[in-house]
C-alpha cells in the first residue's frame, strides 16, 4: 500500500512542476527528447512526427484568419490622430534586408565557396527576373480574400483586412464590438494552439532527425558554414546595431528576448507564417500597441526577409565562383540590391528563396539548366539552411517591431520572463 500511495502521488508532483515551467523550458525538454529518440530509437521516430505535423497544420490553420481578424479590428476600431508607427518599422525592415544581403556578399568575398554542379534539376518554376517577383507580388494582392484566406496569401489577407478595417471606421460601435469580440476569439484559440509547442517540438526534431539525418550536409559543410555564419552576424552584429540606433541603449537584452521566444519555435517550424501567432504572442507581452504590432508583424512575414537575401546571395555567388566568373564590386552591390528584392518576394513563391536563385544567377549570365542544379543544392542542405533563415526572418519582425514602437513612443518594454505556468 504505501508503494502505492508513493507512485500514485508522486506522477502527478512532477506533472504539475513540469507545467509550472516556462514554455520555452517545456520547449527546451521537448527538443532534447526530440533529439534522443532519434538517437536512442530512429525507428520510432515516424510513430511520433505527427505530433509535429499536427502543431505546424494547426498554426499555419489559425494564422491565416488571426491576422485578418487582428488587422481589420486594429484599423476598424483606430483613432483618428493615434499613431501606429508603421513607417519606422517598414524602414527597419528594408535597412535589414540589404544589410544581410551586403553581409553576404563580403562573407562571399572573404571565404570563396565552390559547389559540385551535378546534382539533379529542382523541381519547380522559378521567377524569371525581378519584374517577375513584382508582378506576382501585386497579383497576389489582389486575389480573391476567400482564396487568400485558403492559401495563407498574406499580402491580400493585409489588403482585404486593410480595406474592410477603414470601411468599419464608419460601421457602429456595435459591429465594431463585435469584431473585437471576434478577434479576442481567434487570440484565445491562438493561445491554446501555441501551449502544445512543446509536443510540437518533440515531434518536429525527433521525424526530421529519423527521416534524413544530417550525412548529407557534410559535402556542403563549407558552404553551409557561409550561410549560417552570415545569419548569426546578422542576428548577433547587424540587428543589435540597428536596435541601438533606434533606442540609443544596450540592445542585447531585447534582442536574446526575441531570439529565445520567437527564433526557437521558427527554427523548428521552419514557416514564417507559422510563427506569426507566436510573435503576436511575444508582442502583446512586451507591451507593444496592438494597432502597430497587428499589422507590422503580418507584413514583416511578407517582406522582412534578411535570411531569404543571405541564401540568395551566398549561393548565387557560390555559382560564379564555381564557374570562374569575376565579380566586380558593383555589380556585387547590385545583387545585393536584386537580392533583398527578390527576398520580399519569397513568401509568393514556390520553393520560397531557393527558387530566386536563378534569377539572380542571370546577372551574371549564368545558364538556367546549371542555376537550378545549384537550387538542387539548396535544397539538399535545407534542413539547416531553411531553419536558420526563417529563425533569422520572423525574429527579426518582432525585434524591429518593438524596437520601433519603444523608440516611438518611450514606453518601456517589458522583457521579464513569464511566470512559471504561465
Amino acid at each position: 500500500m504505501a508503494t502505492t500511495h508513493l507512485t500514485t502521488t508522486g506522477t502527478p508532483g512532477f506533472l504539475r512542476r513540469l507545467l509550472r515551467m516556462s514554455l520555452i523550458g517545456q520547449i527546451a525538454i521537448g527538443l532534447v527528447l526530440g533529439i534522443a529518440l532519434a538517437l536512442l530509437a530512429p525507428a520510432a521516430t515516424d510513430s511520433v512526427a505527427i505530433l509535429g505535423d499536427l502543431f505546424i497544420s494547426a498554426l499555419k490553420a489559425v494564422a491565416p484568419i488571426l491576422v485578418f481578424v487582428l488587422v481589420m479590428a486594429a484599423i476598424g476600431n483606430h483613432t483618428k490622430g493615434q499613431p501606429t508607427h508603421i513607417r519606422p518599422v517598414i524602414v527597419l525592415y528594408l535597412l535589414g534586408t540589404f544589410s544581410a544581403a551586403l553581409v553576404a556578399v563580403l562573407a562571399s568575398f572573404a571565404f570563396p565557396t565552390t559547389l559540385t554542379l551535378d546534382a539533379p534539376p529542382a523541381s519547380g518554376d522559378a521567377p524569371g527576373g525581378i519584374l517577375g517577383v513584382l508582378r506576382n507580388l501585386l497579383l497576389s494582392a489582389v486575389q480573391n480574400p476567400v482564396s487568400a484566406l485558403m492559401d495563407a496569401n498574406f499580402i491580400a489577407i493585409l489588403v482585404w483586412a486593410a480595406g474592410l478595417g477603414i470601411a468599419l471606421r464608419h460601421a457602429s460601435q456595435g459591429t465594431r464590438t463585435t469584431v473585437n469580440d471576434l478577434a479576442a476569439a481567434v487570440s484565445s484559440i491562438v493561445h491554446v494552439v501555441i501551449r502544445f509547442a512543446p509536443l510540437g517540438i518533440f515531434g518536429l526534431v525527433a521525424g526530421t532527425l529519423g527521416s534524413t539525418g544530417f550525412d548529407a550536409l557534410f559535402g556542403y559543410g563549407k558552404l553551409l558554414l557561409v550561410i549560417v555564419g552570415c545569419m548569426l552576424f546578422v542576428a548577433l552584429v547587424v540587428n543589435p546595431l540597428f536596435v541601438f540606433w533606434k533606442l540609443r541603449r544596450n540592445p542585447y537584452p531585447l534582442v536574446f528576448t526575441c531570439l529565445r521566444d520567437s527564433a526557437v519555435t521558427a527554427f523548428f517550424t521552419r514557416s514564417s507564417a507559422a510563427n506569426i501567432p507566436i510573435n503576436l504572442e511575444l508582442a502583446k507581452r512586451l507591451g507593444l500597441h496592438e494597432d502597430t504590432y497587428s499589422i507590422s508583424i503580418p507584413l514583416g512575414a511578407t517582406i522582412n526577409m534578411a535570411g531569404a537575401a543571405i541564401t540568395i546571395t551566398v549561393m548565387t555567388l557560390a555559382a560564379a565562383h564555381t564557374l570562374d566568373i569575376q565579380v566586380d564590386i558593383p555589380t556585387a552591390l547590385l545583387l545585393s540590391v536584386v537580392s533583398g528584392l527578390a527576398a520580399a518576394g519569397a513568401s509568393g513563391v514556390a520553393g520560397g528563396s531557393l527558387l530566386l536563385i536563378p534569377m539572380a544567377c542571370a546577372l551574371f549570365g549564368i545558364d538556367a539548366d546549371v542555376a537550378m542544379q545549384v537550387v538542387a543544392i539548396g535544397f539538399v542542405i535545407s534542413v539547416v539552411q531553411d531553419s536558420m533563415e526563417t529563425a533569422l526572418n520572423s525574429s527579426t519582425d518582432i525585434l524591429f517591431t518593438a524596437a520601433a514602437s519603444a523608440a516611438a513612443t518611450g514606453e518601456p518594454l517589458n522583457l521579464e520572463r513569464p511566470r512559471p505556468g504561465s
